[in-house]
């Protein structure tokens, strides 16, 4: 039993994708079955409202031609003025309006009253066509006049007109509202994992970097090991363990920026990084105004250099330059350039690269960049971005910070 629900729970997430379509086709096909029975509605009522019109124009016919009748109670008071629903507009062979019912003018007068009315006359040419009355002289039987009635739907049957678009509309907002909150709150639990993740690597890093610390203490005191150079490299490393613990350790929390002097916050990243690379990679860093500086996490700011850079290095498969370039811009802000002479990235592949997973290497998880677009547009209220890349002449990627 526990392996058939394995079974099916595996086909449910394996298809994820062929299940949204299905839902999707589904919600398509009610919204199409509910705006098509409104459909008929509206047009049952349609024909029973023209109904009702051609039945107030014959009675009205009928009561201008048996003027001499004095048994027209029931047609005037029961046909004729049972019409307070439907707009309707009497209009004679000259175009001339002689009569009109259910249009509201308590408030016009004058030319501001026959302009709404030529407005609403317009409106009902354009719905439906007119029934025509014909009167006819009682003793020759001659017609003697041509009129017609004009109307257009009655609010009744115009808000059953927009109904089912109005409830669809209000349906796909609550959906969408819904589909953004359970993203959110899966996003948020993804997030809790990983934040809960992040402080226990910190914490298991701790141990072996304090083993690491009293190892070093150990070689500081031995003869063999002094004046190689060594020791000092080892300490940095040591250094830049505890660094990335800091960083573990502190992801899920709001980092603190300060005002930093942009150009030797650089120099010593790249001091630090130039040992660990291919000795034919050169880089420079070079700020056009000196004393730059600007709101900056030490910690996560190394990193994404670090990043920007290891990237550089093996898009050049280890030999070529990095350079580097501090400037002001417009608005307080700070632009640091990183170029590099590698490969290039394809212009197809530009807009991917800062998505989750996106990666060139045979080995790696492709999070490098987008953790560092993370850090400098939600961190540090900047942007990264990719300033100009060529193929085979290499890449330029520009962070801009806040100073």
């Amino acid at each position: 039993m526990a392996s058939t629900n394995t079974i099916v729970g595996f086909d449910l997430y394996s298809n994820k994708s062929k299940i949204k379509w299905i839902v999707l086709a589904i919600s398509i096909l009610i919204s199409a079955g509910s705006i098509f029975y409104t459909n008929v509605l509206v047009e049952q009522l349609q024909n029973r409202e023209k109904r009702q019109i051609e039945l107030f124009a014959r009675a009205l016919e009928y009561t201008i031609n048996e003027t001499q009748n004095n048994n027209l109670y029931f047609i005037t008071e029961e046909i004729l003025f049972q019409n307070n629903s439907i707009p309707t507009i009497l209009v004679n062979e000259a175009d001339s309006i002689t009569d009109f019912r259910n249009i509201d003018t308590e408030s016009l007068t004058g030319s501001a009253l026959y302009k709404e009315l030529r407005s609403q006359l317009e409106d009902m040419r354009d719905t439906y066509e007119p029934i025509e009355l014909k009167f006819r002289d009682k003793e020759s039987n001659e017609i003697y006049d041509i009129q017609y009635v004009y109307y257009q739907n009655s609010f009744l049957l115009t808000q059953l007109t927009y109904y089912p678009y109005v409830q669809l509309s209000v349906i796909a907002l609550f959906a969408f509202i819904s589909y953004m909150a359970f993203n959110y709150s899966k996003a948020a639990e993804q997030n809790q994992v990983w934040v809960g993740l992040a402080k226990e690597t910190a914490h298991q890093l701790g141990t072996p970097i304090s083993s690491l610390m009293a190892w070093m203490e150990y070689f500081k005191e031995d003869e063999h090991f002094k004046d190689k150079g060594l020791i000092e490299e080892l300490d940095k490393d040591i250094r830049k363990l505890q660094v990335i613990t800091e960083r573990f350790s502190n992801i899920g929390s709001t980092p603190v920026l300060n005002m930093e002097e942009v150009e030797p916050l650089m120099k010593n990243i790249i001091g630090y990084l130039k040992p660990r690379i291919s000795p034919k990679v050169n880089i420079t860093v070079l700020a056009l105004t000196p004393g730059i500086k600007a709101l900056i996490n030490p910690p996560l700011f190394e990193w994404v250099i670090e990043n920007l850079c290891k990237n550089a290095v093996d898009a050049m498969s280890g030999s070529g330059a990095i350079y580097i370039n501090i400037l002001k811009g417009n608005e307080d802000k700070i632009f640091v350039d990183i170029a590099d002479t590698g490969k290039g990235i394809p212009k197809s592949k530009i807009k991917q690269v800062f998505n989750p997973g996106f990666t060139t290497k045979k080995r790696g998880w492709g999070l490098g960049l987008t953790l560092a677009k993370r850090i400098i547009e939600i961190y540090h209220q900047g942007k990264i971005f990719i300033k100009s890349s060529e193929e085979t002449s290499g890449t330029t990627f520009r962070i801009v910070l806040n100073r």
